[in-house]
């Protein structure tokens, strides 16, 4: 399983209908927060995700829309008893950020807890897990941003049932021939892995764009993507602005995930000053037909 649930898909301001940015990328059975506006584990709790599960949280930037949430989220899984280690990568001012209101409250996380810094000298991969990786790359924002990268990697190696029979290897050994034995017969002959299976199937790719003005230089970062989330803070109208604060538009955003050839293009963290979002479409399907919204409580498979 792989999908990215959107929890808040506004920008700085929430409202009624729309809260700061947050996202959960479920990687089988691990999730990754990414970001964590104000009001995040109220819209883990509305729309059940597995709070338990939540093993490593990324932080684009310390703009507060994406990270005023995280204190109360990190006090929560004490109090509910969490002994699991939670590994958290944000900017490294966050680390004090986090030890002054912990301190303030005379509070202790009763679980492993590591911070792990995001330098902009060490972009790359920074979570290596069974089933998948995450890298981070910087954005162009008016203060040190970064986006992430998920690889979801395929290991299972595609069984040839009709060789596997050929060869006699018993029904029992089938599920080793896909983690990639070979497969050794009574009389001592080895039946290669490469003879009764096939490679696995390619990984698939999401990458989270955080907050950015419009630059091409992030195509390689999102380059053949099978999904991406992109930020289009305003309307194309609005693109003078957008530019001024380090923003992009409905239609930037389209044309990079065209350029860049990928599969599919979320859009979201918009202004509260649109109470409709139709437009943000009518706006990015022409450039990049397929284009939905990142509407909260929806999962996007990947």
């Amino acid at each position: 399983m792989f999908a990215v649930t959107i929890l808040g898909n506004n920008s700085a301001l929430p409202t009624p209908e729309r809260h700061p940015t947050a996202q959960v990328v479920t990687c089988n059975d691990q999730l990754v927060l990414i970001d964590c506006g104000e009001g995040t584990q109220v819209q883990l709790v509305k729309y059940k995700v597995r709070r338990s599960r939540i093993k490593h949280i990324v932080i684009s930037h310390l703009h507060g829309d994406h990270y005023f949430g995280l204190i109360g989220l990190l006090n929560t899984l004490s109090m509910l008893g969490r002994t699991e280690p939670l590994f958290l990568y944000a900017p490294p001012e966050l680390q004090q950020i986090i030890q002054l209101q912990l301190d303030c409250g005379a509070s202790v996380l009763n679980y492993p807890f590591t911070f792990v810094p995001l330098l902009p000298e060490n972009t790359g991969v920074i979570i290596r897990e069974k089933d998948f990786e995450v890298s981070y790359f910087p954005t162009r924002h008016r203060i040190p941003c970064y986006g992430f990268a998920f690889n979801m990697q395929r290991r299972k190696r595609k069984l040839v049932p009709e060789q596997a029979v050929a060869y006699g290897i018993p029904a029992a050994f089938y599920s080793r021939l896909q983690e990639g034995e070979d497969y050794q017969q009574k009389d001592g002959s080895i039946v290669r892995n490469d003879w009764v299976t096939l490679p696995p199937a390619p990984g698939k790719r999401y990458v989270y764009c955080a907050d950015t003005v419009y630059h091409e230089e992030i195509i390689p970062q999102i380059q053949n993507a099978d999904l991406i989330y992109h930020e289009t803070t305003y309307l194309h109208d609005q693109v003078i602005k957008a530019t001024e604060r380090f923003h992009s538009t409905s239609v930037q955003a389209a044309t990079l995930a065209k350029m860049a050839n990928v599969k599919r293009l979320l859009v979201g963290h918009f202004s509260s000053k649109y109470t409709e979002l139709q437009p943000f479409l009518d706006e990015c399907r022409p450039v990049f037909p397929n284009t939905d919204l990142a509407e909260e409580g929806v999962s996007y498979i990947i």
